[in-house]
């Protein structure tokens, strides 16, 4: 069991939700959504989950602990592991913590965390490929989001960073036919200058973006090799329409102002509670419903595995095994 002492607190810094954004733009052709919502709270999510792991990360060479990422997530299979510790995969269940309130108790009680469950998702635990010895690291990132007009109007007065980002839908994202797209045609009916990236894929489902600067009211061509597109991305709000268009599609993708989404993830604190092997999980854990308010969601949109955040094992236990197992090359 962990107490309170146990917990290991990291501070966030803006970084970590850069390295978040460029992974969840990488993954977009290749993720699902298994919690349902919008497309920028599952964007959301994967940038918190990022930022977590390239924390933990680093917090791992600062206390000279040995790793190894070989085995880390690519971007075409989200549910694998993150780092390798002694050769034990570890995968790394993160939770954002947004509700100010929640947030304000956090930081006068950080043992409210010993009251949550440590959840993992039940299609995640049932997939191929698993071992008993893999390890299960829980941790939970405090951090507001802008996602309404007003909240992200409120961010860029006071100078915070925005990331606005449209989704395209699968047709274009995931295209059955993998044919070219381009050159794709890109106008604006806003009276402003628009500075746009787009990002999709090459034809041999490479990642590949441009950038170009759209002008008011006219026409510009993008003659990159894109077969998919995965996102647009504003550098600041658009006040109208987008149009997109493809010549070998013979199709025009319209983009409403109320269509973009901000998922920069303001980053706080980050708490790593604790750790326990997936065989042990499998021992002790119940079943958490879909629907079930749980500390970290209103309402759980999956079927979940959880056992208490009180009962997983200290970190520095861990740490101590790992150094152990680095000597005796297990």
């Amino acid at each position: 069991m962990i107490t309170i002492s146990d917990l290991v607190r990291i501070p966030y810094t803006p970084d970590l939700t850069e390295g978040g954004i460029a992974y969840a733009c990488r993954s977009l052709p290749h993720t699902y959504d298994r919690m349902g919502g919008s497309p920028f709270d599952r964007l959301r999510r994967i940038v918190a989950g990022v930022a977590v792991e390239l924390a933990f990360r680093r917090y791992l060479a600062q206390q000279n602990i040995p790793f190894d990422i070989k085995g880390a997530t690519p971007f075409t299979d989200p549910d694998r592991y993150d780092v390798s510790l002694g050769g034990h995969r570890c995968d790394i269940k993160s939770f954002l913590i947004s509700h100010r309130t929640q947030i304000t108790s956090l930081r006068a009680d950080p043992g409210l965390i010993l009251q949550a469950p440590a959840l993992v998702p039940l299609d995640q635990y049932s997939s191929d490929g698993h071992a008993g010895n893999d390890i299960y690291l829980f941790a939970f990132l405090t951090g507001l989001i802008a996602a309404s007009p007003d909240d992200m109007q409120k961010a860029s007065d006071a100078g915070q960073p925005i990331y606005l980002i449209h989704t395209m839908p699968k047709t274009w994202a995931r295209p059955r036919a993998w044919i070219p797209l381009g050159p794709l045609v890109l106008k604006s009916e806003s009276d402003e200058r628009l500075m746009l990236e787009i990002g999709g894929q090459d034809s041999g489902r490479g990642f590949l973006t441009r950038a170009t600067h759209l002008p008011p009211h006219t026409r510009c061509e993008v003659s990159a090799d894109f077969y998919s597109l995965a996102y647009v991305r504003a550098k600041s709000r658009p006040t109208a329409r987008l149009g997109i268009y493809s010549p070998p599609r013979k199709e025009t993708y319209i983009v409403e102002p109320i269509e973009w989404g901000n998922i920069w993830v303001y980053g706080m604190d980050i708490y790593l509670a604790g750790w326990i092997t997936r065989d042990e999980f499998r021992r002790r854990a119940g079943l958490i419903r879909e629907g079930s308010r749980v500390f970290q969601y209103n309402q759980t949109r999956t079927k979940n595995l959880a056992v208490p955040v009180s009962d997983l094992r200290p970190l520095n236990e861990l740490f101590e095994r790992v150094r152990q197992w680095e000597m005796d090359g297990s």
